[in-house]
């Protein structure tokens, strides 16, 4: 990484000095706001860091989940690699663990240089991964390292997304002031468990023709609407198309919406949540038996008959995601004009008034498999069919774990 000049070294503390004369003459005629209490840190929770000079939040570039995967600023959408848990390490020192990755922030190769790049890394409790918390104004703290001494930062004042965080001279700068933004209860290793809050829109989009994502797609978090009736009518158009290999995140369906998303060949439909499920909130279509649909994170509400509807063949898996008030969240289609063999994985699902997780045809060989699951109040959680052809009514032949094609036990399964 190559060191700024001594200049611009001087007028980064010039901008500094400035920020700080103005912010204290602005307190000289207002009422500021309580600041941050850093002892008060609830190593239980999960939180939300949100940049106080360009209101983006810290996020793990890329969804990464290697070591040494840069640590960005992305707008606050929420997701699991934009969470963050206090660990602590004593001496009123933390580390902090992505909730996505389970890894923590680290300067990179213990550097001390202004500059040096903060990425994650393997949890090695290293002074490098320690930060103490040092109160700032307007409720905002700044994280100091224990190894360098330096505060943690946005790079250069950036407002851009992807802009690179660094350590730089503990200047109080509003580049280097953090809030705090407490989401709930932590624990775990990462990964989530789908119980995290609703999202809140950062605009809408009244689209009212099918938008083919490309390779991928960023929707900013804004709120997609305007296809069908919203109802339950078959053969809606889609929202969405993503084609083979594809990624769609950040983004609220609403309705009318359609039938939601079709996946034509392996995706990745990540952090994405829907107010309301129209015909389905995502149909799977490759016929492919080696096609990979991953859906990671978001939730979806109201889906009265469906949410995930299996019509091709490959493995579908669903983790870290709530559902709400839907009847299946998963169906492997049981009368489709081609019949595949297919496969369900899910991982830290939350269902609440639910009333099955997964439905498979049990004569074409499909599986169902759960771990951390929640289900509040009551679910079945594999419901078995015998798949018929086309035109006619699949048969439901049974339920529950059998360690052939329903695969679970009740250390799986929490009820509350």
């Amino acid at each position: 990484m190559t060191i700024q000049s001594q200049s611009r070294r001087g007028w980064r503390r010039l901008l500094a000095t400035v920020a700080a004369m103005v912010m204290a003459m602005a307190g000289a005629t207002a009422v500021t706001p309580p600041a941050a209490q850093a002892a008060t840190v609830d190593t239980s929770a999960w939180y939300v860091l949100v940049n106080r000079h360009s209101g983006k939040a810290l996020d793990v570039y890329n969804l990464a989940t290697h070591d040494g995967a840069p640590i960005v600023q992305w707008p606050r959408n929420d997701g699991n690699w934009q969470q963050w848990q206090f660990v602590s390490s004593g001496s009123g020192y933390y580390r902090l663990k992505s909730r996505h990755s389970g890894k923590v922030l680290d300067i990179f190769e213990r550097s001390t240089a202004g500059g040096a790049q903060v990425v994650q890394w393997t949890d090695l409790n290293g002074y490098n991964q320690q930060f103490r918390l040092a109160d700032s104004d307007g409720g905002h703290v700044r994280l100091i390292n224990r190894n360098s001494g330096k505060a943690l930062e946005v790079w250069e004042w950036s407002t851009a997304d992807g802009a690179r965080i660094s350590q730089w001279d503990d200047l109080n700068g509003a580049n280097q002031q953090w809030q705090l933004v407490k989401l709930g209860s932590g624990g775990g290793t990462g990964g989530g468990d789908g119980s995290g809050p609703w999202p809140s829109d950062t605009g809408s989009v009244h689209q009212t023709t099918t938008r083919n994502t490309g390779s991928f797609f960023d929707g900013g978090m804004k709120r997609y609407y305007g296809i069908g009736d919203g109802g339950q009518g078959e053969s809606q158009d889609p929202m969405f198309v993503v084609p083979n290999g594809g990624t769609i995140q950040n983004v609220i369906i609403d309705a009318p919406a359609g039938d939601g998303i079709h996946c034509e060949g392996s995706c990745t439909i990540r952090n994405v949540w829907w107010n309301d499920v129209g015909e389905d909130a995502a149909t799977f279509k490759s016929s492919s038996s080696s096609a990979t649909y991953l859906v990671d994170g978001g939730g979806a509400k109201s889906g009265s008959d469906k949410v995930f509807q299996h019509n091709g063949a490959g493995t579908v898996t669903i983790k870290n995601f709530q559902v709400h008030s839907s009847g299946k969240l998963y169906r492997a289609c049981g009368n489709c004009s081609t019949s595949y063999q297919r496969h369900v994985v899910m991982d830290g699902v939350t269902a609440r008034t639910t009333k099955v997780l997964a439905g498979i045809n049990t004569n074409w060989g499909d599986t169902a498999r759960f771990s951390r699951i929640t289900v509040y109040g009551s679910a079945v959680i594999c419901e078995k069919y015998r798949g018929v052809p086309k035109g006619s009514e699949p048969v439901k032949i049974g339920e529950g774990a059998d360690g052939v094609n329903c695969l679970y036990s009740s250390s799986d399964i929490t009820y509350r």
